[in-house]
Order: C-alpha cells, then sequence, then structure tokens
C-alpha cells in the first residue's frame, strides 16, 4: 500500500512555485491528474501514483512525501484527516480492570486515537463520511466492537483529560481552584483529592493564575473526580516534578477496578512503566501515519519499543535501538575544577534558598534534580548571574565569563527563521544533524511546535561561547526518542568541544542517561530550598531515591532504569541492602 502525504505548511503551490511537481510527475504527462491543484494547494490520487519520487526530490519546499506502508499492513486507514493527509490505522482499546498505556513518537496519532476512544471524533476511514455504525461493523469479532456499540448507545461513560490544559485555564477565568472542583465533583472526593494532590494551598486561586504545574494537578483532579466508566489522561506528568509523577501514577492506579478502564499516553517512560499494566506502541511516520502494534505486557511492550523490533508483528520500527550505556556507573574521573560556588543563601519574601560547598568539575555533565518550588531555577539563576547571591560567592575558573542558559519557559519574540536564530551553531553538526534541525531552516520560530522550539532553543544555547551551560527542563514537550537523541547529542557536543553542563529536569531516565554527577534538592517547596554538592550519580540518586522511599533497578534485558513495585520482593531486597539505586 502507497500513501502520498502533503505538508501544507511547506507548500508554496501558485506562490514562488509554478507547480512544479504537477509539471515533474511522470502521470501527469500522460494527460492524467496524478498530482492536481486544488483551491487550497496541490492534491495527490494515490491511486494513480507510481511511487517514482520524482515529485518528492523536485519540490524545493519538502513538502511531498511517498510512502510505502509495510507490506503486513493489508487494512485501510481508520481515519485520514483531509486528502494526502495524516492518516491511523488500527486503534488501541481500553481494558476493564486495567491502566493500558500508550507508548510512542509524538504525531503518531495517540491523541487521535484519544480523541476516537472518547467519541469526540468519528472514524472516517478514509473518506469525508462519519458513520458509527460503519465503526461498529468494522470492529465486528473483537472487543472493540462492543466498546464503540456502548460508547454510541450512552452505555458508559468516559471521561477526558486533554494533553492541553491551558485551555482549562482560559474556560475557568475568574473561577478559583475550590469553585471550579466543587462544580464538577460527582463522587463526593473533594477533601481527599485535594489532599492527595497537594491542591489545599490553591482553593481561592485563580485558575487562570497559577502555574502549569499546579494546573495540571488540577486537571487530573477535575478528572478523578467525575464519574466515569473508561478514564483517558494524556500527558498526565507534564510539568511535575518527580515527587508528584509518583503520587500522579499512583492515583492514575487508584481509579482503576473491574468496572472501570484506565488508559494513559506518556513520554516519562520509567513513569509509564510504573503505572502501566500493558501497552500499545504506536509506530510509523510523524505527521505522516501511525500505526497501532499488538496489545502487549508493559515490560515486553517497552523492551520492544527500545530495541526497536516488535516480535508478535515481525515489524522493525527503528533502524537502531535506543542504547543505555549505564553511563551512572561508568564513573568519570574528576577534572580541574571549572566553577567553585561557597555555602550560597538567597532570600525571597517568602522563601529562602540555601547551598552546600560545592563544585563544578570541567567536561562534565551535572544533573539537578527535585520538588518544584524548591529553589533550582534560582540555583541555575544564580550561577548565571541573573540573581545575585545574599551570602556566599561563585568563582569561576575560566578565561571566559559568559555563562549560557537556557530558560524553563520559553518565549520567543523574534520574527525570524530557524536558520537566522542558529546561524552561529551552523558549524555544531554533532547537534543539528541528529535533531534534525536542518528540516526546519525555514520555518519562523513564532511557527514551531513546543517540541520543535524546545530543541532549537537548546543548540541556540549549546552553541555560543561560554564557561559553562545551564539547560532549565530540556525535555519538556520532546518524547521518549527525542529525549534519548538530545541526551546523546549533549554527550557528543561535550566529548568533542569539552564543555561543561548542567541540567535541570524532573525525568528520572532523562538524568540517568546524560549525567556524570547529580546535586539533589531538599526542603520545603515554596518556604525553603537547600542544594546539597555535587556527587557521583550513583551516591545522589541512592540518596534522593530514599527520601522518595522508591528503589530503581536495571532491566535485565535492554538495561533502562525502572522502578520496583512498592513492596515487591526487589523493592524489599534492595532496601535492606540501603541500596535504592542499582
Amino acid at each position: 500500500m502507497r500513501i502520498a502525504v502533503l505538508d501544507k505548511e511547506k507548500c508554496k503551490a501558485g506562490i514562488d512555485c509554478p507547480y512544479i511537481c504537477m509539471n515533474a510527475c511522470p502521470v501527469n504527462r500522460t494527460h492524467k491528474e496524478c498530482i492536481s491543484k486544488t483551491d487550497e494547494k496541490i492534491a495527490i490520487d494515490e491511486s494513480l501514483c507510481i511511487g517514482c519520487n520524482i515529485c518528492v526530490k523536485k519540490c524545493p519546499f519538502n513538502a511531498i512525501s511517498i510512502i510505502n506502508l509495510p507490506a503486513q499492513l493489508k487494512e485501510d486507514p481508520l481515519h485520514k484527516y483531509d486528502e494526502n493527509g495524516f492518516r491511523i490505522f488500527g486503534l488501541p482499546t481500553p481494558r476493564f480492570g486495567k491502566v493500558v498505556g500508550i507508548l510512542g513518537k509524538n504525531g503518531m496519532g495517540k491523541s487521535t486515537a484519544l480523541k476516537i476512544l472518547s467519541g469526540m471524533l468519528i472514524p472516517n476511514f478514509g473518506s469525508d463520511n462519519e458513520d458509527k455504525e460503519k465503526v461498529i461493523s468494522y470492529f465486528k469479532g473483537n472487543e472493540a466492537m462492543n466498546y464503540f456499540r456502548n460508547l454510541y448507545d450512552d452505555k458508559i461513560k468516559v471521561v477526558y483529560k486533554v494533553q492541553d490544559i491551558s485551555g482549562i485555564a482560559t474556560a475557568y477565568k475568574g473561577k478559583t481552584v475550590k469553585e471550579l472542583l466543587e462544580h464538577v465533583d460527582e463522587k463526593q472526593m473533594f477533601d481527599y483529592v485535594v489532599e492527595e494532590l497537594d491542591l489545599r494551598n490553591l482553593l481561592d486561586s485563580d485558575v487562570s493564575k497559577i502555574s502549569g504545574g499546579e494546573l495540571q494537578r488540577l486537571a487530573i483532579a477535575a478528572t478523578f473526580i467525575k464519574k466515569a466508566d473508561v478514564y483517558f489522561i494524556d500527558e498526565p506528568s507534564s510539568y511535575l516534578d518527580i515527587k508528584q509523577r509518583l503520587k500522579v501514577a499512583r492515583f492514575i492506579q487508584s481509579l482503576v477496578n473491574d468496572k472501570v478502564a484506565v488508559m494513559v499516553v506518556e513520554h516519562d517512560l520509567i513513569m509509564l512503566d510504573f503505572m502501566s499494566d500493558l501497552v500499545y506502541l504506536m509506530y510509523g511516520e510523524p505527521a505522516k501515519y501511525g500505526i497501532t502494534s499488538l496489545l502487549k505486557s508493559t515490560k515486553q511492550g517497552m523492551n520492544e519499543y527500545v530495541h526497536g523490533f516488535l516480535r508478535d508483528e515481525n515489524m522493525r520500527i527503528r533502524d537502531k535501538p535506543l542504547v543505555f550505556d549505564k553511563l551512572s556507573f561508568n564513573k568519570k574521573p574528576h577534572t580541574e575544577t571549572l566553577l567553585e560556588f561557597k555555602p550560597l543563601k538567597k532570600e525571597f519574601e517568602h522563601f529562602t534558598l540555601t547551598t552546600d560547598h560545592g563544585k563544578i568539575h570541567k567536561k562534565h555533565v551535572v544533573g539537578i534534580i527535585g520538588e518544584n518550588g524548591i529553589g533550582k531555577t534560582t540555583f541555575v539563576k544564580l550561577l548565571a548571574k541573573a540573581e545575585h547571591a545574599d551570602e556566599g560567592e561563585i568563582e569561576l575558573f575560566s578565561d571566559r565569563e559568559d555563562i549560557s542558559y537556557k530558560p524553563q519557559y520559553l518565549c520567543i519574540e523574534e520574527d525570524i527563521s530557524v536558520l537566522q536564530f542558529l546561524e552561529h551553531a551552523l558549524k555544531y553538526t554533532e547537534l543539528i544533524k541528529p535533531l534534525q534541525l536542518d528540516k526546519l531552516y525555514d520555518k519562523r520560530l513564532k511557527n514551531l511546535s513546543g517540541g520543535e522550539l524546545q530543541k532549537v532553543m537548546i543548540v541556540h544555547a549549546l552553541a555560543k561561547e561560554a564557561a559553562i551551560y545551564l539547560l532549565d527542563e530540556p525535555s519538556a514537550y520532546l518524547d521518549v526518542e527525542q529525549r534519548l537523541i538530545i541526551a546523546r547529542a549533549i554527550r557528543d557536543f561535550i566529548d568533542i568541544n569539552g564543555k561543561t553542563v548542567m541540567v535541570v529536569d524532573h525525568d528520572l531516565l532523562f538524568i540517568d542517561y546524560l549525567s556524570d554527577d547529580i546535586i539533589v534538592f531538599d526542603g520545603v517547596p515554596a518556604k525553603a530550598g537547600y542544594a546539597n554538592a555535587p556527587l557521583d550519580m550513583s551516591k545522589g540518586m541512592n540518596s534522593f531515591l530514599k527520601r522518595l522511599n522508591i528503589t530503581m533497578r536495571r532491566d535485565h534485558e535492554s538495561n533502562r532504569p525502572r522502578i520496583n513495585k512498592q513492596d515487591s520482593v526487589k523493592d524489599k531486597e534492595q532496601k535492606s541492602k540501603d541500596l535504592y539505586y542499582e
């Protein structure tokens, strides 16, 4: 099966382009309309396309993709967006009594799948018609048939926690957190969710004025206290710190019983592994097509995703496996000191940050972890000299005094292209190539997605001439593969250029994969924070996980880090040895 996909944003048909693709198409030259003009751009007739790829090569804007789908794929698409648009094949199905995870790159149709399952979107099977009876008939003979019949007959109720939570802030502007929760509380569990998700201090706050992490916890609380048979939860860990992610994961697990199903889309591999009983993998080509795998056990699915080969389907979904090198155990010898901070203190009206005496060494990656509101970003700003300490001093042992800083929140005011913005970075191919930023050169910064902008801002910061590089939450908006690709690119950048990078992040897998040393923050959020001196990964992670009362181990097959189930044999064994990080 062959499909043609047109990127309408890139296509300039009729504007700075005299329809080059139409003139070059050999089928068009036989007076058949394989590629034709439309009111908007162009359309490609897939039944006439011979797969020569001449139009792909001739298009100066890289707007056309001709894709030969896997030979095993016999079925028509379940849903297609527009002519020559993205299409999805197959569909994950909720399982009552289970938390089912969905794992895959951005742009594979995960959110589309949840919209179909929640009834927000009716599949069109590649045509312009949406027919509920056709959906039921399509799934005849399997579990999904009964699910959709009950869904369309209103015999089951679903609740959907969307990926983009900013709409909640807009919809409830002027309302307090308390008013929102009381309005949707169908289980009479207001006090329970407020305590469990640490919302007590926010009850009188305007929903439109709370932070991203607070809004995420509010969205999850509002989802939980609605009565439903099936809960769909899209990216629940965004904006949350590690402690909050664990709470939310346990919260999601508590939703499930024999009459309730939960389906979760998540990019934090450790958290998805921790909360899921079963998983579906979604693969294909981002923004072009997505295919749903067979249902798999969590361990099998995660490991097949890491290895890039689906055994049951006999399908390779990636050229190379994602490799976990046990970097944290290959302890780097300390080189000469690059930066030394002598016990620092910074006081605000309601918050105080203090630090231990610590040293940052050359050619190292230093991870920084801890709860939200505990001073991590303030600490980074002190080192970057964006803030000044009330006590203590920072000494930089370098000919350069510049510190390059990528902030937590991405804000772009310049209306320029990516190529113009990254002009100083073009020589760093070890960053540009793996992140595929050359494909974004013609895009305007203001038109980039969150993930695209994150990658651009990381490279923009790393490409500057500086003594030290500070990256605040670089994994935000990125999928699992993008996070690991960026981690590897940063390591290559360090090895080639001899730089030192400090990274604040909440994704334990990302920190584990990337860091040589780690700074652990402790304290009381929004009141007081304390940062220890940098520790080697093994010692620092052991200390951090002990405070959270969780243990982690390495998967024997893929070497990826995993959280042990609470009170499992392995969990008890590691705790008895005071070995929280193995």
